[in-house]
């Protein structure tokens, strides 16, 4: 890699240029954790977890059977052979959920299903497989439903196997014994942690809630997907990426239509949300333009540029040391203090800000550790036909695609900021520090996967 002396972070002006590290502290520091609710299991998926979930009641609750066959005792079968099997007296069937159990003694076995309690005075279960399925005959391949002969359920079975004392029986808490630790707080519940919360009996649990993310998207060049194309318009995929995106992080996203390019109609809007954000997101309108609404219409309730309040707090627009992303927005707005972030409008500028910014403010207000907060990253070697070129002084995020079991990455289309179509075909985000300017193929870099 090539370096060249860092900059200084100040922009024409005087103003404060700042890095994405200190951009993203700052917005973190204001993220805190939704307060718990009680929610029913389904509601649940997809929350964290506050509090350990211990079992009351070991599982399985009862020796139970992991094969359809007949429950028996060992020394009644010990030696048997198709050529000599043993002839055993059918005492009854054994359903799951069954309630009162038949005894097996002596030259006695139980027809037993999967799942169903293990008898008294039974050790074992022999598969169906192992029997003539009491039929007379040679070996089954399967039972006759009982409702269709439920004489089956008694008579006479021949047994051509033996079986070894607990064969094909699920011990008692050979799962989990009561008392056990079911689930750790901080764990998110996907679809494994619900059945396990089910299994034990468990029908509503303590979480925090998923945050209820809205995003909105600027400008009157925007056109719904599906809708005709008029000159001069282009299709809104911003909000469809990042709203996308927010559900991939775990949020609940509300995407709203297109705003046009009028700040009192973008500032009803935003009021109109606060009733069901936990965290308003916009794209578009915070750069330098005539027609950046976002930035006319909240700047009023902004904070200057050396942090201090402004009308009580609001939003801070500022410029980062970073390509793409430069222009960005952070503050709070409404009675609750609800967070905004506000992200350029550049397709790419927007989706690589989400990542960096505010897919880790999601994960913070999951309550999620440090360490699930931000994507992963790890080292690759750059595999690339010509140097990589970055600006001086500026953090750049290229899209890539990694390699894992070479350990090299790839640039995946240009570096500007509106080829969607790369970003598509990416899996990954290389990064270039701010006082590197050259890339050579060969080196190495760190990548944040994005899969």
């Amino acid at each position: 890699m090539s370096s060249s002396a860092p900059q200084h972070p100040r922009l024409a002006g005087g103003h404060r240029l700042w890095s994405v590290d200190e951009h993203l502290a700052d917005v973190l520091s204001a993220v805190r954790p939704l307060e718990p609710i009680e929610l029913q299991l389904l509601d649940a998926q997809g929350c964290v977890l506050v509090e350990d979930v211990t079992v009351p009641v070991a599982l399985p609750p009862f020796d139970n059977s992991s094969m359809d066959g007949y429950a028996v005792r060992t020394a009644d079968v010990q030696g048997a052979s198709e050529e000599f099997p043993a002839v055993l007296t059918v005492v009854g069937d054994v359903a799951a959920g069954s309630g009162e159990l038949p005894t097996v003694g002596p030259g006695e076995a139980a027809r037993i299903m999967t799942g169903a309690p293990l008898p008294p005075g039974a050790e074992a279960v022999v598969p169906v497989e192992w029997t003539d399925g009491g039929t007379g005959g040679g070996a089954a391949a399967g039972m006759t439903p009982a409702s269709a002969a439920p004489e089956h359920a008694s008579g006479e079975v021949r047994v051509h196997r033996g079986a070894e004392a607990r064969e094909h029986v699920r011990a008692r808490g050979s799962d989990v014994q009561a008392g056990d630790l079911a689930l750790a707080a901080g764990t998110v519940l996907g679809p494994p942690q619900i059945a396990l919360l089910a299994a034990i009996g468990r029908g509503t649990v303590r979480v925090r809630p998923r945050p209820r993310v809205v995003v909105l998207s600027t400008g009157s060049e925007l056109v719904q997907p599906g809708e005709a194309l008029t000159a001069g318009a282009i299709y809104d995929s911003n909000s469809f990426a990042l709203a996308a995106a927010a559900r991939d992080a775990g949020a609940i996203a509300y995407r709203v239509g297109a705003v046009a390019d009028d700040a009192d109609t973008l500032r009803s809007t935003i009021e109109d949300q606060l009733i069901r954000a936990d965290l308003l997101v916009t794209t578009g309108g915070v750069s330098v333009g005539a027609y950046d609404v976002v930035k006319e219409a909240l700047s009023s309730v902004g904070r200057s540029e050396e942090g201090e309040d402004v009308d009580g707090g609001g939003i801070d627009f500022r410029k980062l040391a970073m390509q793409p992303g430069k222009p960005q927005g952070f503050g709070s707005i409404g009675p609750d203090h609800t967070p905004l972030l506000a992200l350029p409008g550049n397709p790419v500028s927007s989706y690589v800000s989400f990542e960096l910014f505010v897919r880790p403010a999601i994960r913070a207000l999951m309550g999620l550790p440090e360490s699930e907060v931000r994507r992963p990253s790890v080292r690759a070697v750059l595999s690339a036909d010509k140097a990589l070129g970055s600006p001086a002084g500026r953090r750049q995020f290229l899209r890539g695609k990694y390699d894992a079991q070479s350990g090299t990455v790839g640039p995946v289309g240009g570096s500007g900021s509106h080829l969607i179509a790369a970003l598509a075909h990416a899996d990954c985000l290389m990064v270039v520090p701010e006082d590197v300017t050259s890339v050579e193929p060969g080196s190495e870099l760190e990548v944040i996967l994005l899969g």
